[in-house]
């Protein structure tokens, strides 16, 4: 996480600048931190989406939330797209990767509320922190072509990006500094992503048992 840490400060520290340069900088950084982050799930794209939200509030012009959302969904939908046709055509060990990360229970669960609801459980997966790996590798099980994961995940990363826009925007109306609203958001979207996980943990020890080292995904 020592990677995303840095990234998400640098944004933060972003928020602090003269409106100009998340104009300038922030938007190309965006797309590519999501793009990456969506590709290799150790990045927070939900913090960095709602720290980028703060910023376009207090820039205070009609244009940057409309823009962080539409960057922060394409480039949510790019790194989906990638990395479901890495996956699906077998390429770097992806698809074995992803499956490392999701265990039985949940892939079967996501197979099938996939077979009952099809394109409305991707989009809801997406929501849900640690369920867009699962979902990812329910599609790749059930043989969806990246055409139609495409479709259904055009949906599912504008309900994302809205969402965590949704938050940022709230924070930075909330608070009078942008780095104070940016620390907030990124500590409330931070522990939403850890909390599924950590919930697992809890269970395995009440069980008795210890959930598999590898058994975690970002969202």
């Amino acid at each position: 996480m020592t990677v995303s840490a840095c990234q998400v400060a640098a944004l933060a520290v972003a928020a602090t600048a003269p409106p100009p340069a998340p104009q300038v900088v922030g938007y190309p950084t965006l797309f590519v931190l999501v793009v990456l982050g969506s590709i290799l799930p150790v990045i927070p794209t939900g913090a960095l989406v709602s720290a980028a939200a703060v910023v376009a509030w207090h820039a205070g012009t009609p244009y940057d939330l409309p823009l962080v959302l539409a960057v922060a969904a394409f480039s949510a939908l790019v790194g989906d797209i990638v990395l479901y046709w890495l996956a699906r055509h077998g390429i770097g060990g992806w698809l074995q990767r992803m499956r490392r990360r999701v265990d039985t229970p949940r892939l079967d669960a996501a197979q099938r509320h996939l077979g009952t609801h099809g394109t409305a459980v991707v989009v809801i997966a997406r929501l849900i922190p640690a369920g867009r790996i699962p979902m990812m590798v329910a599609c790749l099980s059930s043989g969806w072509s990246v055409r139609r994961f495409l479709r259904a995940d055009v949906a599912a990363v504008l309900a994302w990006a809205t969402c965590y826009l949704a938050v940022g925007a709230i924070g930075g109306s909330l608070f009078a500094e942008p780095w104070q609203a940016v620390v907030v958001v990124i500590a409330l979207t931070l522990l939403a992503t850890a909390a599924p996980a950590g919930w697992r943990w809890l269970r395995g020890l009440a069980n008795g048992s210890q959930p598999r080292p590898g058994d975690r995904s970002a969202g």
